[in-house]
């Protein structure tokens, strides 16, 4: 039997208790003709009892997608396409492309000697680096190289570009964005460098030389910029920072061992708009679900295991990328009982904390594991 409560939700809040006249439905097309509407006809779309993502849980293979990348490399040139990118595309954003919620993601692809135009945008940026060597990206001048595994941002309004020494072998990497973000607030510019290369104009890596100190700051040195200063984060102190951190921690029940990249400066998040975290799962280790206000992308960066997203299992290995859409919940597992499994992240928990939307509730039914849907 319903409730009381259920009752209201049903009948008068919504259209439940409006029923559709002639004389109703020759309203609603004068309203609309003035460019206007009634409230009540849409107030469950506007104003939803909980969030309601329109994306849904997706995983991309990378071993399926490798192929056509570096096909992308005979088809088109730097020059010719801008940047070489295969876009990750969600089917529930087909307004929009993005990977999830208001998140950008794509796969980029370079060859020795290759260098994309230096250009900005008010979009913020960053790179994961999948696979190859010799791979740098300039920041205002700041020229840092990049391995696998390697974590670099090209904040929102810096001169950058992206490039793989002659020496170096083919390259790629995913590209994350806050492009569909900006865009809904219309707030995008874009511009090319008018040189098209900008000048490195500091020695190279010296934002890791300064900033990346463990529980070290430089004296003197300020920072006035919204962003961080450590540029690139880079493998092996991450990888390191994480096992040091289990040996001595339970972690997460929700996440395992997680912990966020952070502005050394701040000790917030990377960039105003996305933050970005690594996460280890112990050798069979199975997390609890919970979910979140806000979208998340995953990388595998070590080993495998699956993922349970709304009730759909996704099985991922290294290099693999899966979504987590707002407000479904999610829970990993590490597959190897041996060794363990290493997921990198970005999301969009720093725009949700600043407006005081963050909301995080956790599965209470069948001992926090969700069914499995067939």
């Amino acid at each position: 039997m319903a409730s009381s409560y259920d009752r209201y939700r049903e009948e008068v809040l919504g259209r439940a208790n409006v029923r559709d006249t002639a004389e109703l439905i020759a309203y609603y097309k004068r309203l609309e003709a003035l460019g206007a509407g009634a409230l009540w006809t849409v107030a469950n779309k506007i104003e939803p009892w909980e969030p309601a993502s329109s994306s849904v849980p997706m995983l991309w293979r990378y071993e399926e997608l490798r192929g056509d990348l570096l096909r992308a490399l005979e088809l088109v040139t730097p020059e010719q396409a801008g940047r070489r990118v295969v876009y990750l595309e969600n089917p529930g954003r087909s307004d929009v492309v993005a990977a999830v919620g208001w998140l950008y993601s794509g796969l980029q692809v370079m060859a020795p000697g290759e260098c994309a135009s230096s250009h900005r945008h008010s979009a913020s940026a960053l790179r994961f680096i999948m696979e190859g060597s010799g791979a740098f990206t300039n920041v205002d001048g700041h020229r840092v190289t990049l391995g696998a595994n390697d974590f670099v941002l090209t904040p929102n309004g810096t001169w950058h570009e992206h490039g793989v020494a002659e020496e170096g072998t083919i390259c790629i990497w995913q590209d994350g964005l806050d492009i569909p973000l900006i865009n809904a607030l219309e707030a995008n510019f874009y511009q090319v460098h008018p040189d098209l290369n900008q000048a490195v104009s500091f020695p190279v890596d010296d934002s890791t030389a300064i900033w990346a100190g463990a529980g070290l700051r430089p004296a003197g040195v300020d920072w006035p910029k919204l962003y961080s200063p450590l540029l690139k984060y880079e493998w092996a102190p991450t990888y390191e920072a994480l096992t040091r951190y289990a040996s001595v921690t339970d972690g997460s029940p929700y996440d395992g061992v997680l912990m966020d990249y952070v502005n050394p400066h701040t000790g917030g998040p990377v960039m105003q708009t996305i933050g970005a975290s690594m996460q280890l799962l112990r050798p069979g280790e199975r997390t609890r679900a919970h979910r979140q206000t806000g979208s998340f992308v995953y990388q595998c960066a070590k080993g495998s295991g699956h993922s349970v997203i709304n009730g759909r299992r996704f099985d991922w290995r290294e290099r693999d990328i899966f979504v987590v859409p707002a407000w479904m919940y999610h829970e990993h597992a590490n597959a190897s009982d041996r060794e363990d499994a290493c997921l990198f992240s970005f999301h969009d928990q720093p725009v949700m904390r600043a407006l005081g939307l963050y909301r995080e509730e956790a599965l209470a039914e069948n001992g926090g594991h969700q069914p499995i849907i067939s």
